[in-house]
This record gives C-alpha cells, structure tokens and sequence, in this order.
C-alpha cells in the first residue's frame, strides 16, 4: 500500500504522467410520470415509479497534475472494454498502473504486482 501512496507524492513529470482510473456501472431510469413542479410553501413531487433501461458503465480517467479527465462510457462491463480503455490511454504516454482492480479483470491479486510493478 506505501508504495501506490507514494505515486502519489510524487513530483510532476511530464514523461512520467500520473493518471488515475476509476470504473462504476449505472441504472437508466425513465419517468413514467410527469413530475408536479414546486409551488410556494411546497416542494416538488417526484413519483418513486420509474421504468429500468438497462445499465451503462463509466470508466473516468483522471490526470491530476495534467489538469484533464475523461469519461468513457460503454454497454458492458468486461474485462475487453477495461482492456480497451488501458490501450487507448497507453498509447500517448509511458503507463505505471496502480489499479484496485485486478482480481476483477483477471489480473494478478494479493501480493502480486502485475502491471504495477515497477511503480
């Protein structure tokens, strides 16, 4: 753990970008219902009736000390969309991953380094 805290700490190097990636899937939802806007004294009314369209998943990359981010937003959730988007980041800059996510994506877990080895 001291060691990805310590990509952290530091200095900025431009041949050396830190960039962090995040993932999160999300329901679509749809009104079924128009909402009654607020009145004075009163608050708007929301119906909790909502009808489900599917799931989208967001993959957020975020370059702190660059001062960009990025948002990639896909159908599925599986390992060739997280591959996809590791592809397309590596190819402008020279990666060192830290990710929390490698028993997910079939990478190494525990005590392994895998792709963030040589942090």
């Amino acid at each position: 753990m001291e060691d990805v805290l310590a990509v952290y700490t530091r200095p900025h190097d431009p041949e050396r970008v830190l960039v962090c990636l995040d993932e999160t899937s999300k329901q679509l939802i749809a009104e079924t219902r128009v909402p009654i806007p607020i009145k004075p004294g009163r608050a708007a009314r929301i119906d909790y009736e909502y009808e489900r369209n599917g799931t989208a998943n967001l993959f957020m990359l975020f370059a702190p000390l660059e001062g960009w981010r990025h948002v990639k937003v896909t159908d599925r959730h599986t390992a060739i969309d997280y591959a996809h988007v590791l592809k397309d980041l590596a190819a402008p800059f020279q990666v060192r991953s830290a990710t929390g996510q490698h028993r997910r994506h079939g990478g190494v877990s525990g005590g392994g380094r895998g792709w963030g080895q040589g942090l």
